[in-house]
């Protein structure tokens, strides 16, 4: 079991595409129920804390998309947060908010 999230093969450099940003988002949903809890009643706030001591590097607009899911549970905000992210494809994160 992962017991922090920088010790799994999950932390990503920090120029990763918004794509892996949000399979880590969802990874820390899975692995902590807190986070989780956290994601699906104030999305904003679990995307700008970040996890484990890692941050979530989601440029502005998706991150303003993804803030704005209303989900009762982690697979209704993958769900939508999929659906959000087909139009990020080729998309490189650049350091801008």
């Amino acid at each position: 079991m992962v017991t922090s999230f920088q010790e799994s093969n999950l932390t990503g450099p920090t120029n990763t595409r918004p794509q892996q940003e949000l399979s880590r988002l969802l990874t820390a949903a899975v692995i902590s129920s807190q986070f989780r809890k956290m994601l699906l009643t104030n999305p904003d706030k679990a995307i700008s804390s970040g996890y484990g001591g890692e941050s979530f590097q989601i440029p502005g607009e998706e991150k303003k998309r993804l803030s704005a899911i209303q989900a009762t549970n982690l697979a209704d905000f993958a769900k939508q947060a999929q659906r959000l992210s087909s139009s990020w494809h080729g998309s490189a994160y650049t350091g801008a908010d």
